[in-house]
């Protein structure tokens, strides 16, 4: 496991990230006794860094889980969390008000078993609450050492340089870290995320590298998708995930797999950490097996040919104004006046 800093923060985090959406899920999870143990493997193969969420498997279950199995070891770990979705009936339960922020950040200390969270993450855009408010609030839990380190989930890159540009303005905490939607079956950051990322010194942790778990070679056209795997489960995902270009683009992941002998799923999230402005996926596992074989993604540095084959199969058109931006640093290189 390698270590990466978070953005342009102090902050040292592993390569990979384990998510644990899967700690307690009875869908497409595991339970605690699992969880621990996939836990344990993890740190013990020198990952460092863990996200969940306040709505993950219900009412907290994962927070509860993740801070019973790591209540004698919290400062060797970076745990993150998020806050928006809804934890109750009411209708200050959900969303990025002041009532709720402040409300939700004591509840997820109190699961997590501990006095801080090291990454608290807005995880959706509120459009019924200023950004000034969110901001304010959640600088607030920053100074108050509830909260060591701000992000923020599936935001637009509009919305993210908004929220910072305001941050800058009122001299709190900022948001430094994405938390966005991306793998070799959804590359839509590239085009806004990504570069802002890069600018602004704003670490990236992926959600999803596996394409909803597409890209692990499990799925095929025409056939139902097995028991127990999350398209299986939500119709959601299957919606989101299980198209012909998907297939398509796992076909290519499982031949390059096959030529280098490695597996499917590690070919995927390799392909991941190694682009440019990408600080941790995240990846979730289900079983210790399934852990493992993420695990070796790690150390895997994929050669110039197979990056170019997963490029390509994957590759997003070309429309106004990428097309145009290319053309000008076409001009550019040619001139050789590179930044």
């Amino acid at each position: 496991m390698k270590i990466r800093r978070l953005g342009r923060t102090g902050l040292k985090v592993s390569n990979l990230c384990l998510g644990a959406m899967t700690f307690g899920n009875e869908q497409f999870g595991c339970d605690e006794s699992s969880s621990r143990k996939i836990i344990d493997r993890f740190l013990e193969a020198g990952g460092n860094f863990i996200d969940t969420a306040d709505v993950y498997s219900g009412g907290g279950v994962s927070e509860e889980i993740l801070g019973r199995a790591l209540q004698d070891r919290r400062q060797a770990v970076v745990v993150a969390t998020k806050v928006a979705g809804p934890m109750g009936p009411g209708p200050n339960d959900l969303g990025l008000s002041r009532k709720h922020i402040l409300d939700s950040v004591d509840a997820s200390l109190e699961r997590l078993r501990t006095d801080y969270i090291d990454l608290y993450q807005v995880h959706a855009y509120d459009p019924t609450t200023p950004l000034d408010e969110t901001l304010r609030a959640l600088d607030d839990c920053v100074r108050s050492g509830k909260v060591r380190y701000v992000g923020c989930s599936n935001y637009s890159a509009w919305q993210l340089a908004r929220g910072n540009g305001i941050a800058r303005e009122l001299g709190g905490a900022r948001y430094d870290c994405l938390q966005p939607q991306y793998s070799l079956v959804c590359r839509y950051i590239e085009r806004e995320h990504i570069p802002l990322c890069l600018e602004e010194g704003i670490g990236v942790i992926p959600w999803s590298p596996l394409g909803g778990g597409v890209l692990t070679g499990k799925f095929r056209a025409g056939e139902e998708p097995p028991q127990g795997t999350r398209i299986g489960a939500e119709e959601m995902a299957r919606d989101r995930f299980l198209t012909g270009r998907n297939l398509e683009i796992a076909e290519t992941v499982v031949r390059v797999a096959q030529q280098i002998g490695r597996s499917p799923s590690q070919i995927a999230l390799a392909w991941v950490v190694q682009q440019p402005g990408i600080t941790s996926p995240i990846f979730g596992a289900r079983t210790l097996e399934q852990l493992e074989d993420n695990l070796a993604a790690a150390d895997l540095v994929l050669d110039e040919e197979s990056l170019k084959r997963l490029d390509e199969v994957s590759a997003l058109p070309v429309v106004y104004p990428y097309d145009f931006h290319a053309q000008v640093r076409s001009i550019i290189t040619t001139m050789g006046l590179e930044r």
